[in-house]
């Protein structure tokens, strides 16, 4: 079945991409709700959403390692890009509880693997570029509707944006990984 998707022409890999993502970020989502299941829900949705980069070339998902120094450095100038709403918040950020972080880890590897990674691949053959950038962008903040206030779905929209130009732009899924982690962490 998977070896056929991968065969499969670009539109209907792009399709099952996609919603499998949304269903996965929606799912994870909705069970999070519940107080004792938010931590298992994060883990377990980033694992999730990492399995659509198995099998996929590293340097296809942008994960190669040439100049990685630089895709670290290009990480953290993200991260500290993501974090000006938190700079501008009046009141000190609490630490996160050990196993929140590794739960905000997961989740952000996750869906950098997903909507950067292998939907922004599968996207980038269908329509090139524009369509690689606006569709990630576009499910991205699809997919944080259920988690995240209406208000701030244009916050999310602009990380989303952000994080798939520098994609493109540097052909690097390392350094929107480092940013999008330092980031929730921090936020």
């Amino acid at each position: 079945m998977i070896l056929a998707l991968r065969r499969s022409n670009p539109a209907l890999r792009a399709t099952v991409v996609g919603a499998y993502v949304l269903l996965v970020e929606w799912g994870r989502a909705l069970i999070q709700t519940q107080p004792r299941l938010a931590v298992a829900a994060l883990v377990l949705g980033g694992a999730a959403l990492g399995v659509v980069a198995i099998g996929r070339p590293p340097d296809r998902l942008g994960l190669g390692t040439s100049r990685f120094g630089l895709r670290v450095l290009g990480g953290l100038a993200l991260a500290a890009v993501l974090l000006v709403p938190a700079a501008v918040r009046s009141s000190a950020v609490p630490m996160l509880p050990a196993g929140l972080a590794l739960a905000a880890v997961a989740v952000s590897v996750g869906e950098e693997l997903a909507f950067r990674g292998a939907l922004y691949a599968e996207l980038d053959e269908l329509g090139g570029a524009p369509v690689a950038i606006v569709g990630s962008t576009l499910l991205w903040t699809a997919a944080h509707a259920l988690s995240h206030p209406p208000a701030f779905l244009w916050a999310v929209a602009a990380a989303g944006l952000l994080l798939a130009l520098w994609r493109w732009a540097c052909r690097d899924l390392v350094a929107p990984i480092i940013g999008h982690v330092v980031a929730d962490l921090a936020l």
